[in-house]
């Protein structure tokens, strides 16, 4: 009987530990969770990801191909309690940043993941250098946890190949082509090279990954928040030639800023003289003025009186002069 009583004892405390004290779980801040029983998802009604506002960068056709139900997210803390027949899978969300010639199937390649390989418009082979920030989605777990097996797998790839549409079929404005250079031999196929435009337009392109990749958390609940291209190599055959054409520009444009400061400055000091002048003149201008007006304000008071205002100035004039040449009438 002691036997007995024992075993069921001791089958109640593996119980306990084994089944109550194991089925207890936290969750840490930086983390989220999802409870399947059976294998199933907690769900949130008949709610889907298309009623979440991510799933507007979704085309039309796509909308029906990720149509992800929306999941019950088990938020930071603890300690919670699982059945045996439950299981709780989580999943950092913490923001990570990797080289965009990252691949998660085969880190050697991409020269280690440093260089991503793209063809311009010109069919010119150029290495990518970049960053990619991403983190996983709260609001569309399903889809990172149970969609798709390989979500980053997925992510990369998808960026990869809109970077590479973008790459091939970029065009910059166009702008009026520079005279040859002397003595300056540049290659016909580095004429016409679009990588001089594509470093001008190193922000455009980012903006447009950003733009094309937000729906990448609707797709795989994983959201892209920033992509960083910060280099493009151009091929060694064209190094050469790009440097000449950097050249030729840089020369241009500081001939081109000289001339122009030149211009300026003596538009400036063009102004500036008839400024001066013009003042001079104005100088001169005014006492003539007033004397004229001092006339007519005398011619007011009579003859008489003009008559003796140009007497009183004679006599002031010869009291100033040392010598008088006077004009004799002849009879």
């Amino acid at each position: 009987m002691g036997i007995f009583v024992g075993t069921i004892f001791g089958f109640i405390a593996w119980f306990l530990v084994r089944y109550l004290v194991s089925g207890m779980y936290t969750v840490d801040q930086n983390e989220r969770a999802v409870k399947t029983s059976f294998g199933r998802a907690e769900r949130v009604g008949e709610a889907t990801i298309l009623d979440d506002p991510i799933a507007e960068f979704l085309d039309p056709e796509e909308r029906g191909r990720y149509r992800y139900p929306q999941v019950r997210v088990i938020q930071p803390g603890g300690p919670y309690f699982k059945w045996p027949w439950e299981k709780v899978h989580k999943v950092s969300i913490a923001t990570q940043t990797v080289s965009m010639a990252f691949d998660p199937e085969t880190p050697s390649a991409n020269q280690g993941g440093t260089v991503l390989e793209a063809v311009t418009k010109d069919q010119l082979n150029t290495g990518l250098r970049g960053q990619i920030r991403y983190r996983v989605s709260e609001r569309n777990l399903y889809a990172y946890v149970f969609g798709v097996k390989q979500p980053i797998v997925h992510v990369m790839g998808y960026f990869t190949s809109v970077l590479r549409e973008r790459i091939a079929n970029f065009e910059a404005p166009k702008v009026q082509e520079l005279e040859p250079v002397p003595g300056v031999e540049i290659t016909p196929a580095a004429i016409g090279v679009s990588i001089n435009d594509l470093r001008k337009n190193l922000r455009d392109i980012n903006e447009h990954m950003d733009r094309e990749c937000r729906s990448s958390e609707a797709r795989y609940g994983v959201a892209l928040d920033a992509t960083l291209i910060t280099g493009i190599d151009p091929p060694a055959e064209v190094e050469s030639a790009l440097a000449a054409i950097n050249t030729a520009y840089n020369e241009v444009s500081s001939d081109i800023s000289l001339a122009q400061a030149g211009a300026d400055q003596k538009i400036v000091q063009s102004k500036r003289a008839v400024e001066i002048e013009t003042l001079k003149a104005q100088a001169e201008v005014e006492p003539l003025k007033a004397l004229a007006d001092q006339l007519h304000e005398l011619r007011k008071n009579g003859k008489d009186a003009l008559a003796a205002y140009l007497r009183n100035v004679r006599l002031k004039l010869f009291s100033q002069a040392k010598r008088v040449v006077l004009e004799v009438p002849h009879d």
